[in-house]
């Protein structure tokens, strides 16, 4: 059986994407990288995919009359791409409820915060103001609502007493470009089962 599709959403310079690419290349993130969609026509991630040899798929909304025109070809893209799973990674835009709803259990985002500390946009300048002593980055699956889906994998960080939301995300990012490639892994392998809000990670198969 040939390995799991995978499809890539990102919208500016993709470094979440090439750590995803290197570890698929490394081989440690078993998955056939099939698509990179993108919202924006002059993301560093389109020659990320280039270099990589991945199709890249744009969608931009200027193109299109309304959200929800946008939104229709962005499902038909992703649906088109014959991906199994798709993950959001510095996609900067949110998934429409039906995007969601066609593709339920499908999709995964990466964030940088410890959710559900700190959801949305600016989270590392939020944990800075609000004077956290730990920050990180959260794996999670999409829902409707954002940054709201059951948790799969999070790392922690520490917030140093110089940082400011540049030092801190760049640290943050760090440990982003190791548990994404490790979150794709353990799905691709069926090793991901949600119960509630919780989501347990299965031992390995045996035999």
């Amino acid at each position: 059986m040939g390995m799991m599709r995978c499809a890539v959403l990102a919208s500016g310079r993709g470094s979440d994407f090439q750590a995803v690419c290197d570890a698929v290349a490394l081989g440690t993130c078993p998955v056939d990288l099939v698509r990179l969609i993108t919202d924006n026509p002059s993301a560093q991630a389109i020659e990320r995919a280039e270099r990589a040899g991945v199709l890249v798929t744009v969608v931009d909304p200027a193109s299109y009359p309304d959200r929800a025109a946008h939104d229709a070809a962005l499902t038909m893209a992703m649906v088109d791409s014959g991906a199994e799973l798709f993950v959001l990674a510095g996609y900067m835009r949110l998934l429409s409820p039906e995007t969601v709803r066609t593709f339920a259990g499908r999709v995964i985002n990466i964030h940088p915060a410890l959710l559900p500390a700190f959801p949305g946009l600016r989270a590392p300048a939020q944990a800075i103001e609000h004077g956290v002593r730990v920050s990180g980055c959260t794996v999670h699956f999409v829902n409707e609502e954002m940054d709201n889906g059951p948790i799969i994998l999070q790392s922690c960080v520490p917030v140093l007493d110089d940082d400011d939301p540049g030092t801190l995300a760049a640290r943050i990012l760090d440990e982003e470009h190791r548990i994404l490639p490790e979150a794709i892994r353990l799905f691709a392998e069926g090793r991901l089962a949600c119960d509630g809000r919780r989501v347990r990670i299965l031992p390995p198969a045996t035999g």
